[in-house]
């Protein structure tokens, strides 16, 4: 198929009302003896849809990415206030970085985990559960 085609195609099927797209959906199914789902959504709907996973987190996992050499000093200071270790313990997971800070916390928690690591000089990942 030429991309002319393809062209007259899209310029035919942005034509059409909705009625007339329902029509066409079911004239394919019928022919093709498939069920069609919504193959594209209204642009609206598509940032909603993608909120909703993460609006449904309510558990998230920190993880401490990386430290750069000439700020790890900020990073273990951070990492020893948020999760209480010692200095030594501290220092071992900043260089052995990436390293989980936070299995499961709330959503508050991990943002005020992520503001001090950034403010140490080091850099997280939040991911919801």
């Amino acid at each position: 198929m030429s991309n002319q085609t393809i062209d007259t195609l899209v310029e035919a099927l942005s034509q059409l009302s909705v009625l007339d797209m329902a029509k066409l959906k079911t004239a394919l199914e019928n022919k093709w003896g498939v069920k069609a789902a919504v193959a594209a959504a209204p642009a609206s709907a598509a940032p909603t849809a993608a909120e909703a996973p993460a609006a449904e987190s309510t558990e998230f996992k920190v993880t401490l990415e990386v430290a750069p050499d000439d700020k790890k000093i900020g990073v273990i200071k951070a990492v020893r206030e948020i999760t209480g270790l010692g200095l030594k313990e501290a220092k071992e997971m900043v260089e052995g970085a990436p390293k989980v800070l936070k299995e499961t916390c709330s959503k508050a928690e991990s943002e005020e985990i992520s503001k001090k690591i950034t403010a140490g000089g080091g850099k997280v990942t939040v991911k919801g559960l």
